[in-house]
């Protein structure tokens, strides 16, 4: 049995529409700032994104059906909302659209888009339950902005800096993320990073990632950009979203997600 509302909850709707809507953000930075016109190459890459999106969200339940169905029965596959069967036909949609997509944009759009979805699938598959569970969200969001940069053709130098910030602020979202899981994860015998260092530390080190990465964000727009009032608001904000997160990992989980979108339009503004 397959439902249409079980399809979207399977991608993961909240976090694929954020890195989507980054994607899509900073491949309208990267060709506003070249000076080329938004067209049809931004298109493709953030439909490139989309498709692993797609493909990692659908991949991770059926991964995580045997979990779920104990500690998180009310998800698309467990509940029956979708077949085991429905979620890698989706996955398979997901990595057909990433490759269509990529294609046109040439060689290395689409190797570094490869690298990224199999990153995030071995996630899925193997690493998410072990000590190294952190790995591929390094590997696969720090590759984001070189894949957006070569879709557009832009020189990768130009973003050539971003791993150092997104690594660490990726490290803090995966943290966030599995933190929200932990005592199902606890009960399973999973061994994710969170699990190995503990709540306490955990919840402590993704805070203290994601408020370093947040004020590193500030000094670079006012040494490197010109950061009028717009910009340096939506930096507050985006710090804000993240300093409220210490009440608990659902909520470090969403301001990650706000400051994400916050910090990027910030950039824009201080650098366009």
């Amino acid at each position: 049995m397959t439902s249409t509302v079980g399809l979207v909850r399977l991608i993961h709707p909240a976090p694929a529409l954020a890195v989507i809507t980054l994607s899509a953000a900073l491949g309208a930075i990267l060709v506003t700032q070249s000076g080329q016109p938004i067209g049809t190459r931004l298109l493709l890459t953030t439909l490139a994104v989309a498709g692993s999106q797609v493909l990692t969200g659908a991949l991770n339940d059926w991964a995580d059906r045997d979990r779920d169905a104990l500690a998180q029965p009310s998800k698309p596959i467990p509940s029956g909302a979708v077949s085991p069967l429905g979620a890698l036909l989706l996955a398979a949609l997901g990595v057909l659209l990433q490759v269509a997509a990529s294609i046109p944009l040439g060689p290395m759009a689409l190797l570094l888009g490869l690298v990224a979805s199999a990153s995030a699938s071995a996630y899925n598959l193997v690493l998410s339950r072990t000590p190294l569970s952190v790995l591929p969200y390094l590997v696969s969001f720090g590759v984001l902005p070189l894949w957006v940069a070569a879709g557009l053709g832009v020189e990768l130098e130009r973003v050539a800096a971003a791993p150092l910030l997104v690594g660490p602020f990726a490290a803090a979202a995966h943290l966030a993320n599995t933190l929200r899981d932990f005592d199902g994860d606890a009960r399973i015998g999973s061994r994710n990073l969170a699990q190995v260092l503990g709540r306490r530390a955990a919840f402590n080190l993704a805070w203290a990632l994601a408020m370093t990465v947040g004020a590193t964000v500030g000094v670079a727009l006012v040494l490197g950009g010109q950061p009028g009032l717009p910009a340096t608001l939506l930096g507050a904000a985006g710090l804000a979203a993240v300093a409220q997160g210490i009440a608990g990992a659902q909520r470090l989980w969403y301001g990650l997600l706000v400051a994400a979108v916050a910090w990027v339009a910030a950039w824009a503004l201080a650098t366009g």
